[in-house]
């Protein structure tokens, strides 16, 4: 029955919640009483929450991020004080086993009995396991809790092949856990494409095209038969409904989920014809006294939601309605955002283009599986969307669904100087638009704050999938102080003309003529430093001035890094990176640089940028190091500064029979020129020899792709945090053209970016986008051309390798010791064990012994 508002005499009984489930929507729930002051502390309510699993609840959405190094306890949705706070009461690995609707119980497995006023069922859904034989066998697993996946990490230790059995959202993510553990990765999907659900035919064309290029192999359009075993009962293989087999010694069912509703038919609820308990508007179930909410509910509109942003609408409906309050659940936004295996996937709204009369417009890009679809009605509304490979308009076109678009929808689907892509913003939404879907809440709810993290503890929007943190942060207020830091009003660009045109080559003289009033004569701060220092390393040709970053008053403007010319690692030792320009090496220099990590015991990688770094050199081994390096022929490959790290390559036309240019020749060419350019952040490249992309140029800063009439330049590219295709800025150039436009986007680049500005976030950034940089580059729209390439051309005469620099003078070399006062004597910190034949850092030296490293129960330290 309703709990009404809060009782005077807090003497007399108060009534009794019991919540069967502690998963995500079970917590919501809780969230949601104590918001309306349903709480044992408030002396309102009792409220009793029956766990099965062994710990809280914790993000189901985000599960797969334990295997890239995310412990259970940052997983965890409850602050650690939350339930004394309230005074809930949670019972851990104690689920219920009946309930008594006429005596109003609830029998724990522990035997222990809960009398109720309100009971609320959040018992969730289970995977479906496909009723075929051997699906039992050792080696079977499904993918649901955290115990599923440590389970699934212990057996893959001894595993060579795995295969998963769904190729849904939860079967994507559990295929991308088994390649990220170093199996071979196989996906099943009966359905004629993968995620079904979610996306069209041509979505899942082009995210299997994807999948498949990172070394995945799917199978579409087949069931799984058998799960065959061996003598010892573990997983041999699987028979396909094809008729083919496939080998492998693990396998994930991830078949999709079915409510959990046993408890509920058991004590007499309704239950729906394929499952889920039956609920009103209200979530309530056939008893007044029960409601049911998340997964294990079937809707009052004939759905079961499988999405958590359902679930918590249903846990605020059902909290609000036990307050005495009035609420409906009639149904929710299916719209989904993820990133699957680092591929963007989104759908919204009529996704299939079911609705009577309406049209797709549609943009696919084979080559770099992108496929973008919107649905569009009669008379111009946006009914729904798929997105798959560039989701980045997916925060602004689904709250504009059930509208008339303010542009014409092609717009919004094609790529960059096609035509698109065309950003609305966030300001042309109406204030009732919703923006974060997982709890419901508006673009007027947003605009009532003021900054990112008020908006999460008021609103708790982008606290869920976090699809809408970028939006959220275009809503709220800009400063209006544009300036770097405190030390300067003006932005990094305005700093770097003010160096250019004035020909300050200091950074106190520029902090005491340009600085804010109260910062002049100070030493500046740990912002703009290291920024002025780079924008006058960059400059140095033009000013005349040192292009050494350790001479003089440079030195101490630089980053941690660059004080030693090598990137710090985490035990204090450095790390040694040689240019190998396009990724080509001799044997010698092979040689040389195993003989080097051998006499100095060096941890040596070779890395995704075609280069070998050599980690673990004390700081006082540098120079050794470096000296024996430079002998052979190495330079600086500048790992350590915000300059050019690598262009990578493929082999090209010389060896490649699909290749139709010499990439590796290009590359080299294009390395030696940009080595040593500091920018406001570091520079990646690569140039691929045909259309096949192997080098993988569109997630570079700046790519080249051979086609028959010469090369393609792409700008913007990013492979890191936030992945971004990079666009064509011009197309079949000869080798000159090429060059000329690289020298002309690059001191751009570095002119106008703002600090730490990777490319990719300033072409989205700077007014007019990739169009107007593709006027002032190409077109010549603002008459930059010729001193853009001046500038570049002073770069390339005036470079000069800082190592060979530093180990010939006397002088510079004196700072590379661990102790001033005792030049001769190594770190004692920096210490070592082995690890497969190398090196590691002495972690225990870096915790110390009173800091233990804690473990799960019954697993092994990660």
């Amino acid at each position: 029955m309703p709990v009404s508002t809060p009782p005077t005499d807090h003497t007399a009984p108060v009534p009794t919640i019991v919540v069967v489930g502690h998963g995500m929507v079970g917590q919501r729930f809780l969230e949601a009483l104590a918001d309306r002051g349903l709480t044992a502390t408030a002396g309102t309510a009792r409220v009793v929450a029956l766990c099965e699993e062994p710990r809280a609840a914790y993000d189901r959405v985000q599960l797969t991020s334990y295997f890239t190094g995310r412990t259970p306890d940052e997983l965890s949705l409850a602050e650690p004080d939350f339930m004394d706070r309230h005074g809930f009461e949670l019972r851990l690995g104690d689920p219920a086993e009946s309930v008594d609707r006429e005596a109003r119980t609830v029998t724990a497995r522990s035997g222990e009995t809960f009398a109720y006023d309100t009971l609320v069922l959040a018992t969730g859904s289970y995977p479906f396991v496909p009723p075929v034989p051997g699906k039992d066998a050792a080696g079977c697993f499904v993918y649901r809790t955290i115990e599923d996946l440590l389970a699934i990490e212990e057996y893959a230790r001894t595993a060579t092949t795995g295969a998963v059995v769904g190729g849904g959202l939860l079967g994507l993510e559990a295929a991308g856990a088994l390649k990220g553990l170093g199996l071979d990765t196989h996906v099943v999907e009966f359905a004629p494409r993968l995620m079904p659900v979610q996306v069209d035919e041509g979505g899942g064309a082009a995210l299997l095209r994807t999948i498949e290029s990172m070394g995945l192999t799917v199978h579409t359009g087949v069931g799984t038969q058998e799960v065959t075993a061996g003598e010892d009962g573990a997983v041999t293989g699987m028979a396909l409904s094809d008729g083919s087999s496939l080998a492998t010694d693990l396998v994930v069912f991830s078949a999709g989920v079915r409510p959990r509703d046993q408890l509920a038919r058991d004590c007499g609820l309704a239950v729906g014809p394929r499952g889920g308990v039956v609920v009103d508007e209200e979530c309530r179930t056939s008893d007044p006294s029960v409601f049911a909410i998340g997964e294990c509910a079937l809707a009052s509109d004939g759905r079961v939601y499988g999405l958590v942003a359902p679930g918590y609408e249903m846990a605020q409906t059902a909290a609000e309605v036990i307050a005495g309050r009035t609420a409906a659940f009639t149904g929710a936004d299916l719209s989904t955002k993820l990133k699957l295996l680092g591929v963007d996937v989104a759908s919204f709204g009529d996704a299939h283009g079911t609705a009577e009369g309406c049209l797709d417009v549609v943009y696919a890009d084979s080559r770099t599986g992108v496929y973008k679809k919107l649905v569009i009605g009669r008379d111009g509304t946006l009914l729904g969307g798929v997105l798959v490979g560039d989701a980045e308009q997916y925060g602004t076109l689904r709250p504009m669904t059930g509208t008339v678009l303010p542009v014409a929808p092609e717009q919004l689907v094609l790529p960059a100087g096609a035509g698109g892509p065309v950003a609305l913003g966030p300001s042309a939404l109406p204030d009732d638009a919703v923006i974060c879907s997982c709890h419901n809440v508006t673009k007027g709810s947003i605009c009532e704050h003021t900054t990112l993290p008020e908006v999460k503890k008021c609103t708790k929007a982008g606290t869920g999938c976090g699809s809408c943190v970028k939006v959220i942060g275009q809503l709220l207020p800009q400063s209006q102080d544009k300036g770097l830091c405190g030390c300067f009003s003006h932005t990094r660009s305005e700093l770097y003309e003010i160096v250019r045109t004035l020909g300050i080559a200091s950074y106190a003289q520029l902090l005491d003529s340009h600085g804010r009033e109260a910062a002049r004569g100070g030493d500046g701060c740990e912002i703009c430093k290291p920024t002025v220092g780079s924008i006058i390393a960059s400059l140095a040709p033009t000013l005349g001035a040192s292009g050494y970053v350790l001479d003089g008053e440079q030195a101490a403007l630089q980053d941690t890094n660059d004080h030693f010319l090598a990137n710090l690692q985490r035990n204090g030792s450095y790390s040694i990176v040689p240019r190998i320009p396009g990724g080509e090496i001799t044997p010698e220099k092979l040689i040389v640089i195993g003989e080097v990590a051998r006499d100095f015991g060096l941890y040596t990688k070779i890395t995704g940028g075609q280069r070998i770094d050599m980690f673990g050199a004390r700081v006082d081994q540098l120079p050794l190091i470096w000296t024996r390096l430079v002998d052979a022929g190495f330079e600086s490959g500048h790992a350590y500064g915000k300059s050019l790290r690598t262009v990578k390559s493929c082999v090209g036309r010389t060896w490649c029979r699909y290749g139709v240019q010499d990439s590796v020749r290009m590359a080299i060419d294009l390395e030696l020129r940009y080595r040593g350019l500091r920018s406001p952040h570091k520079l990646k490249s690569a140039v691929s020899g045909c259309a096949r992309e192997c080098a993988e140029a569109r997630g570079k800063d700046f790519g080249i792709i051979a086609t028959a009439g010469g090369w393609n330049l792409y700008v913007g590219g990013n492979g890191g945090a936030e992945p971004r295709h990079a666009d064509l800025l011009a197309q079949d150039l000869s080798d000159a053209e090429l060059v000329r436009l690289i020298d002309r986007f690059l001191m751009f680049y570095i002119r106008t970016a703002d600090r730490l500005e990777r490319t990719s976030t300033w072409l989205d950034r700077i007014e007019g986008g990739l169009g107007h940089v593709r006027d002032v580059v190409v077109h010549d729209s603002l008459g930059l051309c010729e001193e853009l390439e001046r500038m570049m051309a002073d770069h390339v005469a005036g470079y000069r390798d800082e190592w060979a620099e530093t180990i010939n003078d006397p002088e510079r070399l004196r700072r590379f010791v661990t102790f001033v006062n005792a030049p001769d004597a190594p770190d004692p910190s920096v210490r070592f064990v082995p690890e497969r034949d190398q090196v590691k850092p002495d972690l225990e030296i870096l915790a110390g012994p009173v800091l233990a490293v804690r473990t799960l129960e019954g697993t092994s330290s990660r």
